[in-house]
């Protein structure tokens, strides 16, 4: 983690390098209209690149700050002075980290085992502070969030595997969309489980020098 000190951010743009709208969703409820730019960059590769016993929460923080790098090489219309971040979500199980499904058998094959236990849904965020086209500064971490699955009926989860949802997002379910209804309860921060965690994003942005209610919108507009 670089430090940036405390600097003047008026005028600051944040870019959320990612495509998830459940993430902007988060980001405009809390005052804030982020510049989206969609990273390139190949999930997997970057997690076969990394060494071997790489831990669970390591892995979404390298994923989280690939994607930033590439966005920040990409944007020099806003490298004057921004913020990337950079994001990624994975439901640790028995040991496993569990991305997008992608096909209804890989989801089904998910709920299979996750239904009426608990796993950890962990997201990576990494933070780039960006001047004049270079990174200036960066931080980065991950939260993790236990989340209690209920147990959906057969006839549940076929409407629900359906419906398409829980095929696009890590861990196969969502807590802010239909997937809610098969969660319990939570124990952490619910926005880092629907992409994006609020307190762990202020804290970043204050490492690199930013106070989040810099990057407010005028509520007037």
């Amino acid at each position: 983690m670089t430090e940036a000190g405390t600097t003047d951010a008026a005028g600051t743009r944040l870019v959320l390098a990612s495509a998830s709208p459940a993430r902007l969703g988060i980001l405009r409820t809390a005052g804030i209209d982020p510049v989206v730019r969609v990273s390139g960059v190949d999930e997997d590769a970057v997690s076969a690149a990394l060494p071997a016993g790489t831990s669970s929460h390591d892995v979404v923080v390298a994923l989280a700050r690939a994607k930033a790098v590439d966005v920040a090489a990409s944007i020099p219309e806003l490298a004057t002075d921004c913020v990337v971040v950079g994001c990624d979500s994975m439901l640790l199980v028995d040991g496993q980290l569990q991305g997008k499904p992608h096909t209804p058998e890989v989801a089904r094959e998910r709920w299979a085992t996750m239904a009426g236990r608990s796993a950890d849904l962990i997201t990576g965020h990494c933070v780039l502070r960006l001047r004049d086209g270079e990174i200036v500064a960066e931080s980065a971490e991950c939260s993790s969030t236990t989340v209690h699955f209920a147990k959906p009926t057969p006839d549940e989860l076929d409407t629900y595997i359906a419906s398409g949802e829980p095929l696009k997002v890590a861990g196969a379910f969502t807590l802010d969309g239909l997937g809610g209804w098969f969660v319990d309860r939570i124990e952490g921060d619910p926005s880092s489980v629907i992409g994006i965690g609020l307190p762990l994003l202020r804290r970043l942005l204050e490492d690199v020098g930013v106070g989040v209610t810099q990057l407010w919108r005028d509520p007037r507009d």
